[in-house]
């Protein structure tokens, strides 16, 4: 079934949220990218926020306003010079306020849906209700798009803090029983939201696997598994799940499989392929979160992109072993990077090796040919991997999920975690975004969504 979410980064979300302290209606204009998923999701990205100014209320009382054209038609310009769809968005304040629309309400949206995708240049119309106030909010929105109508079901808030609020009056239907322990741990509300919750994991091995089975038991509910290899030998060893007989099999089939064991009624898809692949890539795009559990280089570019274009929440891991002469170990290192929009990007924080991502994207042939005329970075053989390790990564990963819907840590929150096991210890950062790199608010890139080529790279065939 069609479902429409909106996804707003934490600092457009805050001001339409601070919009229901005004005891009278208030109004805005919200640009919104769009992105298609392929199973039909339809996800509106916000971009920019214009707020009606003042003098622009022709009216403005508790329960009506009336907004002259000057108040939104400087929005529509913007739309069409950054090429986004536009939002016509009001405020219903009050504790007992409803969102659902009313008779007036439906005949503005009547009035000003052509005006809207005509001088926006966009075909498709929205309409955004908050009602309550700003700490708990209720919505109702309905997107006009081509001869659908469909509702804003999700409203997902992207940032320090992640915020799932759900329309659907059956979305929030959870086992008490079996998930009593997780409810004493962090409430109800957060249960609901991980069973709610749509995630992506890039990677099906040591540390991916972890993630999964966490995430599972956790309560997630709907999980893709990407990874385009199959389990070998030495894979039994790290990845949960998996028994002698499965060698030779899809990593991301075999896992799955398995989690569907742990939890029948879960919507776990197996996806073979790699993120450099488009068609692998655009499997993101239905995703509230994504964890990277990849050694690809490549692959973690991708997912760079997705957190700034998409506004995808992205927790990317990995563990390093360091040994020395005669293999004893020396380093365990341990990372976990949380990129949202306005963070800087594994690219600005130099998580990324862009020599080894571009030899990783040549062919065999190719690439063995430019290493040896000194073009091409070679890449590293099998590296060491122990469970412990790779769990413990894992676990710090799927910690930095519950954080961040929980909000128990210590503010500003943390953009990156970072273990050294040898020496058993933990510390923290934040970094900001390079000027002018794509994870820049100021380039306009955020929640820029579909376009040609999709997020703004080239892929290979």
């Amino acid at each position: 079934m069609r479902t429409t979410t909106l996804v707003l980064p934490e600092t457009i979300a805050r001001q339409l949220r601070g919009m229901l302290a005004e005891r009278r209606e208030s109004a805005a204009v919200l640009l919104a990218g769009v992105a298609r998923a392929r199973d039909g999701q339809l996800r509106l990205l916000g971009r920019e926020l214009h707020p009606v100014p003042d003098d622009c209320y022709e009216r403005r009382e508790r329960t009506e306003l009336i907004v002259v054209a000057d108040g939104w038609v400087p929005a529509l310009g913007r739309a069409a010079e950054i090429g986004a769809s536009a939002i016509w968005f009001h405020t219903h304040p009050g504790v007992d306020a409803n969102p659902k629309p009313s008779a007036r309400d439906r005949g503005v949206d009547e009035q000003l849906a052509d005006p809207f995708r005509i001088r926006s240049g966009s075909e498709l119309y929205g309409s955004l209700i908050f009602a309550g106030t700003p700490e708990h909010v209720r919505f109702s929105g309905r997107v006009l798009d081509g001869g659908q109508s469909p509702k804003i079901e999700r409203l997902w808030e992207v940032g320090d803090r992640l915020r799932l609020t759900d329309a659907r009056p059956d979305a929030t239907m959870v086992d008490s029983g079996l998930f009593d322990r997780n409810v004493r741990a962090f409430g109800g509300g957060v249960q609901e939201t991980l069973s709610s919750l749509s995630v992506g994991l890039v990677g099906a091995g040591g540390t991916g696997s972890a993630v999964a089975e966490q995430l599972i038991r956790l309560g997630v509910r709907r999980l893709s598994v990407i990874d385009p290899d199959t389990l070998s030998v030495s894979n039994l060893t790290r990845v949960y799940g998996s028994t002698p007989g499965d060698v030779g099999q899809s990593k991301a089939r075999v896992l799955a499989t398995h989690l569907r064991r742990i939890a029948p009624d879960a919507e776990v898809q197996a996806i073979v392929g790699t993120l450099t692949e488009e068609r692998t890539a655009r499997e993101l795009v239905g995703c509230d979160v994504v964890f990277g559990c990849t050694d690809d280089n490549a692959g973690r570019l991708v997912l760079s992109r997705a957190a700034s274009y998409l506004l995808t929440a992205v927790i990317d891991c990995g563990v390093l072993l360091s040994s020395g002469a005669g293999g004893a170990l020396t380093g365990i290192d341990a990372r976990v990077t949380v990129l949202t929009p306005g963070a800087a990007c594994l690219v600005c924080r130099e998580r990324i090796d862009l020599k080894r991502a571009q030899s990783e994207l040549l062919s065999v042939g190719e690439r063995s040919r430019l290493q040896q005329e000194g073009y091409a970075a070679a890449l590293p053989g099998v590296e060491p991997a122990v469970v412990a390790f790779t769990t413990a990564a894992a676990a710090a990963a799927v910690g930095e999920l519950i954080e961040r819907l929980v909000g128990y840590g210590q503010e500003p929150t943390p953009s990156e975690v970072l273990l050294r096991l040898h020496d058993r210890e933990v510390s923290v950062n934040r970094a900001a975004p390079r000027q002018g790199h794509y994870c820049d608010p100021s380039t306009g890139k955020l929640g820029l969504g579909e376009g040609e080529p999709f997020l703004e790279q080239t892929w290979t065939s």
